[in-house]
């Protein structure tokens, strides 16, 4: 027995030795470096220096979002639309050292975002500046980096300019940073791109072509290795190329491979292929490259909408901020990924990038999730929206962004649409277009309530505006860099002097709302596809029912009374919706009747911090969200779940609390039934069934406490029951974790739902009670929440009150592995204690 331990041992330490040499060999790094900065909150002038001291400066990991650890002040510049949440100056420093071994390689430092204006330091010399907030971003350290002694690295982030966007945009680093090494002859940053030109059965073909950069002195002779291995890791192709590569310059080298007998990327079925890109020197591996790519085509049509490998597929999409509600806008692959899975849940198959670049981690969980992407790149051009937005460097910088966002995406295969703006002013000629006001800028954005405003440049003569020039430059920088995907926008104007539609850049006509001009654009746009970028608009607060139902609330009616509402929340029914916009319902409908429209991008999936239209302070974050701020589905959610997806479902509502007597109305959501039948404390209330363009049912009953129930049946057998109870006194605390094993890598997250129940578990739709947390072991509380547009207490403390019976509260892993302990206590309730693990 000893000797067989002994054997195991050696064993163990053999395959150490070896993971460790095969490490220090490896050609290429791309190591995590968020560990361990240094972070303070004002401007210090010197803190680029390398021998400042910042002693005193808190310790913390990236990424990092200081606003959202901020509390709400009416006061902030950046208004209720930037979500009452100041922004400022901030410094970042991590020191760190380097091995002499690592001498004769390039080494960069990638960040994939920093909101906003940020400038890079190393030993105190400027890297370079990046005024854009959503961008991604690398920089080569060589020339300035110390070996074998310490290393100082400095990020001054400037978000002071307030406001400067229309909604939360959060302050900081706060997208993942990298340490990339490699040998002087290397893949370029995104230097690989490859398309699928021809597809069938029996093969696909892959173009690829791959930019290598010689930073060395001499030339260099290098064989360039292709190998395309399927998502089991089995090599389907490979090839190679013999490269010449000047000193000091870049080679693309364009290659060809076949893929036999090829799995297709589907939205059920999203198989993704990996290239592997080899360079080889003298015989020796100087670096390796991956890259996803999914085998697939798709087209769309101006008849008959949306493609993809030859099927007719309805775009079901929403557009999505990039915040993460409590988490703020620090990235967590967990949190976008918990997203994207309620989304699919509903049967979300799109999503909008609205109004910016997106996070590289978005992107790859669309590429393995399956869902069909619109990226987009700007919210304005020129012409601003906001005192101090990016309409401040657009001259200087569009080139350059739309550049690196282009190369960077162009692999993902969940890309679909590329969209060179959102609602830009350029749609119109104003007579002080430069010189817009915030109050100017906001009737343009609503022209189409008052259109009289505008006018059209060159309109008589029929000449080229400067706006239309400036759409086609966008195009012409995106067709040049990846002529796979068509182009458009988000446009509030939808008649064709709109300078966009004008310059004839736009691939597929983009409308944002204007629900009752879709019918014109097979006639305004012969032979041009159309999708709607950004539709609804609706309102709701989850939990709040606005009564009649069959009354439709407008909002805001205008914005003095709005101010005056003593109940800043919005009706839960799909009864409530902007002046621009429409009910959930009367958006679907059109959409699902015509052909025509390839699909839909509803605003907005979740909710998000800022703009709370239609209320002033203290509401503080947005209604339009089909899911709330903290991950809670709102009512409409089943609306789109009845007609997006096919399992069975019923959805009842409202909550079944009331006074004695009061007249209430029922609402359901179902699908594969032929009718629902309502029941209370076992009365039948009638039969319904959905007409054919109506999706809901409903009655209109008079409460009394017990149990009101709904029975879908289809041909006379029943399909879906479901029963809503009078919940009683809350009684206990109902912990609920989305998962009870994490990974024991410092950034996975387990989303804890916290319900206020009575004693006989029914949810508690009224409760309000303060929640205290307490963890123990490998995690601690990363952010709470509750879904409440006006509540002013703060995402990163320890409690919350629950809002109409919940709230929620995110557990970060610490520390490593081993147990977690979260406990949560209530004034009058008992405590409730729920275990987890991280491994």
């Amino acid at each position: 027995m000893r000797k067989n331990i002994m054997l195991r041992s050696i064993s163990i330490i053999l395959v150490i030795g070896m993971l460790t040499a095969c490490s220090a060999e490896s050609p290429r790094v791309h190591a995590d470096f968020n560990a361990d900065w240094t972070f303070h909150l004002g401007d210090e002038t010197q803190a680029y220096a390398p021998d400042y001291d910042d002693s005193e400066w808190r310790t913390l990991n990236l990424p990092h979002d200081w606003s959202i650890e901020l509390p709400f002040d009416r006061r902030s510049p950046t208004g209720t639309g930037g979500g009452a949440l100041r922004g400022g100056v901030g410094w970042y420093r991590k020191t760190f050292e380097l091995n002499s071994s690592d001498k004769n390689k390039q080494i960069f430092i990638d960040f994939d975002g920093v909101y906003m204006d940020s400038e890079v330091f190393l030993n105190g010399h400027s890297l370079g500046k990046r005024p854009f907030g959503y961008i991604s971003f690398q920089y080569d350290m060589t020339p300035y980096l110390n070996f074998d002694e310490p290393n100082v690295i400095a990020v001054r982030v400037d978000n002071s300019m307030q406001p400067n966007s229309r909604w939360y945009s959060g302050s900081g680093i706060y997208r993942n940073v990298w340490l990339t090494k490699v040998n002087p002859v290397h893949v370029d940053l995104w230097g690989t791109y490859a398309t699928t030109p021809s597809i069938c059965d029996a093969h696909a073909t892959v173009d690829k072509q791959t930019t290598v950069v010689n930073s060395a002195a001499t030339d260099a002779a290098i064989e360039l290795t292709s190998i395309i291995k399927d998502a089991d890791g089995v090599v389907r192709t490979t090839q190679s190329t013999p490269v010449q590569v000047t000193a000091g310059g870049k080679q693309i080298t364009k290659q060809e491979l076949v893929i036999t007998n090829p799995t297709r990327w589907t939205l059920d079925n999203p198989y993704l292929y990996t290239i592997h890109t080899e360079i080889k020197q003298d015989g020796k591996l100087v670096d390796t490259y991956e890259t996803n790519i999914g085998v697939r085509y798709f087209r769309f049509d101006a008849q008959k909408g949306f493609f993809l490998n030859n099927e007719p597929i309805k775009i079901k999409g929403v557009c999505m901020h990039h915040d993460l509600g409590c988490l703020g806008t620090a990235i967590n692959t967990r949190a976008l990924e918990r997203q994207l899975e309620i989304l699919r849940e509903m049967g979300v198959n799109g999503i909008r990038t609205s109004h910016n670049p997106p996070a590289p981690e978005l992107l790859d969980l669309c590429d393995k999730m399956g869902f069909i992407v619109m990226d987009e790149a700007f919210d304005m051009w020129r012409k601003k929206k906001s005192l101090y937005d990016y309409s401040r460097f657009f001259n200087e910088w569009h080139v350059k962004d739309l550049t690196d966002l282009i190369v960077r995406d162009r692999n993902h295969p969940s890309v679909f649409l590329w969209s060179t703006g959102n609602e830009v002013l350029e749609q119109w000629t104003h007579a002080d277009a430069d010189t817009l006001t915030l109050e100017e800028a906001n009737l343009i954005l609503n022209a189409h309530r008052d259109a009289s405003a505008l006018h059209y440049e060159g309109e008589e003569s029929g000449s080229m505006s400067f706006n239309s020039l400036l759409t086609q430059e966008l195009s012409n920088i995106v067709r040049e860099l990846d002529p796979t995907r068509p182009i458009t926008a988000g446009n509030n104007e939808s008649r064709p002097n709109n300078h966009l539609f004008r310059s004839n850049a736009i691939d597929v006509i983009g409308y944002n709302y204007q629900l009752r001009a879709y019918r014109n654009v097979p006639t305004n746009f012969p032979g041009k596809p159309f999708i709607a970028t950004e539709t609804t608009s609706a309102l709701a607060t989850r939990g709040y029912y606005k009564m009649p139902s069959d009354s439709v609330f407008i909002q805001p009616g205008n914005w003095r009374q709005a101010s005056r509402d003593s109940i800043l929340f919005c009706s839960s029914y799909d009864n409530n919706h902007v002046p621009w916009g429409s009910t959930h319902e009367d958006s679907w409908r059109f959409v699902k009747e015509n052909d025509f429209v390839s699909g839909m991008y509803i605003w907005t999936g979740f909710d998000y911090i800022g703009e709370p239209t239609p209320y002033p302070w203290p509401a503080r974050s947005s209604y339009f969200g089909i899911v709330d701020l903290a991950g809670f589905p709102k009512d409409a959610y089943y609306m789109y779940q009845s007609e997006w997806t096919d399992e069975p479902m019923v959805h009842l509502f409202p909550h079944w609390n009331w006074t004695p007597g009061d007249s209430i109305d029922m609402w359901a959501y179902y699908n594969n039934a032929d009718e629902a039948e309502l029941f209370i404390n076992g009365k039948s209330q009638g039969v319904r069934s959905k007409p054919d363009d109506i999706y809901h049912v409903w009655w209109r009953v008079a409460y009394e406490p017990g149990t009101v129930k709904i029975v879908t049946r289809r041909a006379g057998q029943e399909v879906k029951t479901q029963e809503i109870h009078t919940a009683g006194e809350p009684a206990a605390i109902r912990l609920t974790p989305d998962r009870t094993q994490i990974h024991a890598d410092g950034y996975d997250l387990s989303f804890v739902t916290v319900d206020i129940v009575d004693k006989d578990g029914n949810l508690c739709p009224n409760a309000d009670n303060l929640v205290k947390f307490e963890v123990g072991g490998k995690a601690f509380v990363a952010g709470v929440d509750n879904g409440s547009q006006i509540s002013m207490e703060s995402f990163k403390a320890s409690e919350r009150k629950a809002f109409f019976g919940k709230c929620l509260v995110v557990l970060q892993n610490k520390d490593g592995k081993g147990g977690i302990t979260l406990t949560a206590t209530s004034d009058g309730l008992p405590a409730s204690t729920v275990k987890l693990s991280a491994k």
